[in-house]
């Protein structure tokens, strides 16, 4: 009924809780979740969960985040990316968030690697996963300068503004919603959700992190995405049965391998 469209199963926290985990999914009614690679180190284990599992997909890619791992080339990217159930590239984007004493001139690596996640994601045919924090303005340029009309995706965790949310609708992206739209500070979230079409709407958990109200600071799981689902159809004046169906459908539609750009 539900699907986890952004998860990471592969972080220790949840998976050495993974029979759990499965076991209150199938309980919650959330029959599918992809993956999320935020690592080329982590890829294998992440790659296992979707190949060991029918019901779970997977992605691949380098967190903008993460430092200190092996940067991925085009080709490391394209070779993962024709593997069974990789049905996405990333998690990419920009995250300016932590500079670190460092300007935003300094992240230029952090720009060139999401250039080259986004050249796979053509070169492939998947979706983009994208994160983006503090940096919404040069994700969106980098967008447009290497794949507009070309990538598609999904802007993921969503937190920015409603004009960030209309320029990702206009690229073709969807828009995913987390654990935050329950927060009761998330009001400005909210209109935003109010605002974008449900037919352009994805659900997440986020997992480990972002456990939505009731279940706020506890530790996250797949199977508390029906939260983020009944929210959406708060927002939005729905039957809860009505996000589910859409949100899955969206994520069938998104997940779904197209012709590489030539």
């Amino acid at each position: 009924m539900y699907v986890d469209s952004h998860c990471h199963l592969s972080f220790p926290e949840l998976a050495e809780k993974l029979p759990e985990i499965r076991a209150a999914m199938a309980e919650a009614g959330v029959d599918r979740a992809l993956c999320i690679c935020t690592t080329l180190e982590e890829f294998d284990q992440v790659h296992a969960l979707a190949l060991g599992h029918e019901n779970f997909w997977c992605s691949a890619g380098v967190h903008p985040d993460n430092e200190g791992v092996r940067e991925p080339g085009l080709e490391d990217l394209l070779a993962l990316a024709a593997m069974p159930k990789v049905v996405a590239i990333g998690e990419t984007g920009l995250d300016y968030y932590r500079l670190g004493g460092r300007s935003i001139a300094d992240m230029e690596w952090q720009r060139q690697r999401y250039r080259i996640h986004i050249r796979a994601s053509r070169a492939s045919g998947l979706p983009l996963v994208i994160h983006t924090r503090n940096a919404s303005a040069d994700t969106l340029a980098l967008l447009r300068e290497e794949g507009e009309g070309r990538a598609r995706g999904v802007f993921h965790c969503f937190t920015e503004t409603a004009e960030v949310a209309r320029a990702a609708l206009d690229l073709g992206f969807y828009i995913s919603f987390s654990g935050i739209l329950t927060f009761k500070t998330a009001a400005d979230l909210r209109a935003v959700a109010a605002f974008v079409p449900l037919d352009r709407c994805l659900i997440e958990t986020d997992s480990p992190y972002l456990a939505p109200v009731p279940y706020r600071g506890k530790l996250n799981s797949p199977a508390y995405v029906p939260w983020v689902a009944r929210q959406l159809a708060d927002i939005k004046g729905l039957e809860i049965e009505a996000v589910a169906v859409a949100t899955s459908r969206n994520f069938e539609q998104l997940f779904t391998r197209t012709k590489p750009d030539d």
